[in-house]
This record gives structure tokens, sequence and C-alpha cells, in this order.
């Protein structure tokens, strides 16, 4: 069987509640992040173990989080969530919908939760396009996301 490449233009970002959930217009691009954090545990060596065996760390986890980030095009009269729509969401400072889907399964999405905008740029660069970005990060546990069981993953078609 030949193998199958994702196209990154398949994949697409939703943000918004309800009736305004719409993916983000115009976008360029999106990143999901998935983070770890964790500590380390550190303990004397019995005293039969070599001196080393006290030099390796053991991890535990203590968090996880999901990161997204998406950048698009500032274009008037966007029917999607664009610019306008996105700065009016991070306004109101509480969390919005997130759905992470491939183009055609918004019903099935890999990733679905409560997510908080983090920061939203402008950039206004002379004699190119206008661009935004925005991230967000889960509040919460996530709905559904990699590894949740029960949770799809995005396939080739």
């Amino acid at each position: 069987m030949a193998e199958q490449f994702i196209n990154g233009s398949d994949m697409l970002v939703s943000i918004g509640n309800s009736s305004a959930a719409k993916a983000v217009g115009h976008c360029t691009s999106h990143s999901v992040t998935m983070n770890t954090e964790t500590k380390d545990r550190a303990f004397k060596p019995a005293a039969s173990a070599s001196a080393s065996a006290g030099l390796w760390k053991n991890k535990g986890v203590t968090g996880l989080n999901i990161s997204i980030k998406a950048d698009g095009l500032i274009v008037a009269g966007e029917t999607e969530n664009g610019y306008e729509q996105l700065s009016a969401m991070w306004g109101v400072g509480q969390s919005v919908e997130v759905k992470c889907f491939k183009r055609g399964t918004d019903s099935a999405p890999y990733i679905k939760g409560k997510f908080i905008i983090d920061s939203f740029e402008e950039t206004f660069p002379g004699q190119d396009d206008s661009t935004y970005s925005i991230s967000l990060s889960n509040d919460g546990e996530p709905d559904i996301y990699p590894g949740k069981t029960g949770s799809a993953t995005p396939t080739a078609e």
C-alpha cells in the first residue's frame, strides 16, 4: 500500500460558541502543541548501589496542556471567523469552544473542548498583507483529544 500523506490544507480549526462556531477564515496555518509538565524526583540510591545511580532522576507528570495557534490574513467582509470575529471573542474574556478536524469531518473532531484565548496579535507590514495570530490553551480537560478513550485521530483518505 502506498503512503498517504495528509495535506495541511485539509486540517481545519473552528473557534466559537454554538452558532458563532466557524472555521478560522483565510487561515494560512495552524498548529497544535501537546505539552507535559513534569517534575524531577531525585533521591539517594541504596547503600549497595553505586554512587552514580543517584545521578539518574525519575520524572513525574504534574499536568497536561494543549496549545493551539492559528495565523490568518485580515480580509474585509470575512464570512468565516476572521480577524474581526476572533478579536471580539478575545475581548469578552471567556473560554470559547474549539474543534480541530479534517475537512468534511467537522462532526468527528480529533480535538474538541473549551479553550482560553491567550493572545491575539495583529501585524500590519508596509506593502504587504495584514495578518493576525491567535493563541489558545485548554480550559480544563478537553472533551476529545488524542489518547483519550474514544477519540478519533486524523487519517488520510
